[in-house]
This record gives structure tokens, C-alpha cells and sequence, in this order.
């Protein structure tokens, strides 16, 4: 067994940072070239210690972006317009991705339909409250309102 260091998170290994024993065939074969892993050396520590404090700075970069898009999100009501079968139950289902779309022309922000926490099925004109998760633990409450599309 040969002891290294893991220069990222392997799963079923451990978490970046961790020392750990491992057969040499696979630090050689695998850790090694794939650079999960060195050696466990000062200059290994020193490079695992840059590496933590780059990660840091582009986390905390994302938070503040993360941060900056919920402000403008916040206090978001949307009204999105769908077609029923008898005025109450929706002739299909009022997405993501229209909850999407809806958000991208209203604000102007794009984002992706797994940002979206919608109840299970929206199915029904009436009023829905969801969230916007934005990563790194920011996430913003809104309402969706559906309403009854006007006949042609």
C-alpha cells in the first residue's frame, strides 16, 4: 500500500485534501495520471493548498453572482396563460420549461428548468408558490399564477 493525497474529491476514496492508502496500481494507473492524486510530499500540500484556495475564491464568486440574480428575482409573480379543457383542468401541463420562459421575458434572466422547484404537476388554473434554487445555498420563493387562456 502506497499512502497519497487527494487532490480531488474520488468517490468511494474520500474528499479532496485526504490522506489515504491505496494499492500502487491504482495510484499509478489511475490517481496519478488523472491528477486525483500525489504523492504525499510538501510540495503535494503546497499545491493541494493553492488548489483549496482557488476553489474558495471561484465559490465565493459564484455566491455573490448567485446572490446578485435573487435581488433581481425577488418579489417575482408570474401569470402564465394555458389552455383548459372545462375552465379548471389544463388541457396538458404547465412546465418547467414555460415556468422558464416566462421568467427569461418577464426579468430577462435565463435559467435552466433544474433551477426550478415547482409543486408536483401543475394541472389546474389557480395559484402556485415555487422556488428558484440559484446554487450555493441561494434560493428565491415566487408565485405562479395560471390563468385561462382566452378563446379565438
Amino acid at each position: 500500500m502506497v499512502e497519497v493525497m487527494l487532490m480531488a474529491d474520488v468517490k468511494k476514496l474520500g474528499k479532496a485534501g485526504a490522506i489515504v492508502k491505496v494499492a500502487p496500481g491504482y495510484a499509478r494507473n489511475m490517481l496519478f495520471p488523472q491528477g486525483f492524486a500525489a504523492p504525499v510530499t510538501e510540495a503535494s500540500k503546497r499545491r493541494l493548498a493553492k488548489l483549496e484556495a482557488k476553489r474558495a475564491e471561484e465559490k465565493a464568486a459564484r455566491k455573490a453572482a448567485a446572490e446578485a440574480l435573487a435581488t433581481k428575482l425577488t418579489g417575482l409573480e408570474l401569470t402564465v396563460k394555458a389552455r383548459t379543457v372545462d375552465g379548471t383542468r389544463l388541457y396538458g401541463s404547465v412546465s418547467a420549461t414555460d415556468i422558464a420562459g416566462a421568467i427569461e421575458s418577464a426579468r430577462g434572466v435565463k435559467l435552466e428548468r433544474n433551477q426550478l422547484d415547482l409543486p408536483d404537476q401543475l394541472k389546474e388554473v389557480g395559484s402556485y408558490s415555487a422556488k428558484l434554487d440559484l446554487g450555493e445555498g441561494v434560493s428565491v420563493p415566487f408565485k405562479v399564477q395560471i390563468v385561462e387562456e382566452a378563446a379565438e
